[in-house]
């Protein structure tokens, strides 16, 4: 008895971490305020993290342009490399909700992604 109690606790366990694994896209975590992202931790579809500025910016913290001598961090061109002690950082809510929704390492699922058998769905 106590052996195929056992093995019942393990299957439900196996199909149980097996439909929660199913709910997460691609197996990718998603992008929330709670996690820490170190700098320039690069997300496909959204760009480089910088975490002194706590969102994702299209190149990489202190990015040297030699055309134009600058640097760029936090959104913006300087004439220096910025300077700070900040190497992780948990993104700001509203960075994490627009990065999560413009990521391009996941598969979504919705809205145009049901098949009707070549049949439009209006005639």
């Amino acid at each position: 008895m106590k052996r195929s109690k056992n093995i019942r606790l393990i299957l439900i366990g196996g199909i149980s971490a097996g439909a929660l694994a199913g709910c997460a896209p691609s197996g990718k975590p998603a992008i929330t305020a709670a996690n820490v992202y170190t700098n320039d931790y690069y997300l496909p579809g959204a760009g480089y993290y910088h975490a002194p500025f706590r969102d994702w910016f299209v190149l990489p913290y202190n990015h040297f342009d030699p055309q134009k001598q600058q640097y760029f961090a936090g959104g913006q061109w300087r004439s220096s490399p910025c300077e700070s002690i900040t190497n992780v950082s948990s993104p700001t809510p509203l960075a994490a909700g627009r990065v999560e929704a413009v990521r391009t390492d996941v598969t979504r699922h919705g809205f145009g992604g049901t098949y009707f058998g070549g049949h439009s769905f209006f005639s």
